[in-house]
């Protein structure tokens, strides 16, 4: 076996080919129910289900609390963004295509696509997985530790307009026009 940190075993052979196996030091992991890193980030409930250095960086889970209306700017990143409704209704913009999304459907977003969405029902939560990591040192960055797995209360301070500039800059988020609004 090779000493770096991912090492390739051989493991038999199938109809004359060999097997290449990914050996890790990645461990696999879990998180259950309500468990997770909870975070207030911008009036939205943020639970890191499992962080992206549980993965080596190649994904992670964030489940969102969104309440009505909640839209970001139209905007890209380096990541690619999944999204999973779990409850509530979204409407979601990606590029050119509109989506009306509901519990258990289902959108992928490719990183560089300008997306953004809007919250249609009266909370939506939704799973969204990044792919590679990122998004969630993104939240982090800009949230405070929730105290309960609600969405924040109105006083809860958020960052101002240019730290949110200089958090979007770091993390590689470029914004390139405004949210959805109620009647678009």
């Amino acid at each position: 076996m090779l000493s770096s940190e991912r090492r390739f075993a051989r493991f038999g052979a199938c109809a004359g080919l060999d097997t290449l196996a990914i050996l890790s030091k990645v461990t696999a992991t879990w998180s259950g129910a309500g468990e997770g890193e909870q975070l207030w980030f911008l009036g939205t409930l943020a639970i890191v289900r499992v962080a992206g250095e549980a993965s080596d960086g190649r994904f992670a889970p964030i489940e969102f609390l969104f309440p009505r209306n909640a839209s970001p700017p139209l905007h890209t990143h380096p990541q690619d963004e999944s999204y999973i409704v779990q409850e509530g209704r979204l409407t979601l913009q990606a590029g050119e295509q509109r989506f009306e999304l509901v519990a258990g459907a289902v959108a992928v977003v490719p990183m560089g696509v300008a997306h953004t969405f809007r919250v249609d029902s009266e909370n939506a939560r939704v799973l969204v997985l990044s792919t590679p990591a990122g998004l969630e040192r993104l939240v982090r960055e800009g949230s405070v530790r929730a105290t309960g797995p609600t969405l924040p209360p109105s006083e809860i301070p958020r960052p101002s307009p240019e730290r949110l500039e200089e958090l979007f800059r770091a993390h590689g988020q470029v914004n390139v026009g405004p949210p959805l609004l109620p009647d678009d």
